[in-house]
């Protein structure tokens, strides 16, 4: 049986420009040009790789799942899982919705009250579209939901910076985000992390790095 849960999303503050970008005409435009074999292809290289230092995972919550690939790539190494996934776009939500026993809250993560904690909690190039001041936010989102293992998949960079995406200003932020969450979380040790470039000859990412933290309490 297919398990449909599709929490509403009921705002009790101003959206962000960036969640109004992401529910948008931007946000369903980015599902079609990410429908791809090819990226689940590599995805699912990417997760054989990260899951490969994990023991034990039975459960799995994505932030800004979109449609699914990542949550895709994960069950085929690990079928048994419970799937939940957190997507503000409408459109995307739907396509989450076919995947078999994947719990889908159509919202915001930054409205995401955890109900039940998840092996792992993974975030895969959503961190560096978030505002930068809410991510202290995401970040107890995250640790809260996790009840052994984070990862953290963005665009890396030592410092702050604002990067201008496909146009738009303030729409993408890279910075040392797994840093941030292991100086603000005592309890989370790196297991380990690693790089992805673009030009892989047969598995590639977008310049993606890494980082795969463990609670050790």
């Amino acid at each position: 049986m297919q398990l449909k849960t599709d929490t509403k999303e009921v705002m009790t503050r101003p959206t962000t420009p960036q969640e109004a970008f992401w529910q948008g005409d931007f946000g369903t435009n980015y599902i079609e040009r990410n429908k791809s074999e090819k990226l689940l292809d590599s995805n699912t290289a990417l997760f054989s790789q990260i899951l490969g230092h994990t023991q034990g995972i039975q459960s799995v919550l994505e932030i800004g799942a979109n449609i699914g690939l990542n949550l895709k790539a994960i069950r085929a190494h690990l079928p048994q899982a419970r799937l939940t996934a957190i997507e503000i776009n409408a459109k995307a939500a739907e396509e989450l919705r076919k995947i078999e026993g994947c719990e889908v809250h159509h919202m915001s993560v930054l409205d995401y009250s955890p109900q039940k904690k998840s092996d792992l909690v993974l975030s895969k190039t959503v961190l560096i579209h978030m505002p930068p001041e809410m991510l202290p936010d995401v970040y107890k989102i995250m640790h809260d939901s996790s009840d052994k293992y984070i990862l953290i998949a963005e665009y890396y960079n030592p410092t702050p910076m604002e990067v201008v995406y496909r146009g738009n200003e303030g729409k993408l932020f890279k910075r040392d985000f797994a840093g941030e969450m292991l100086a603000k979380y005592p309890d989370l040790r790196l297991v380990n992390y690693g790089f992805v470039y673009h030009g892989d000859p047969e598995h590639p990412q977008d310049d993606i790095t890494w980082f795969l933290m463990e609670k050790t309490t």
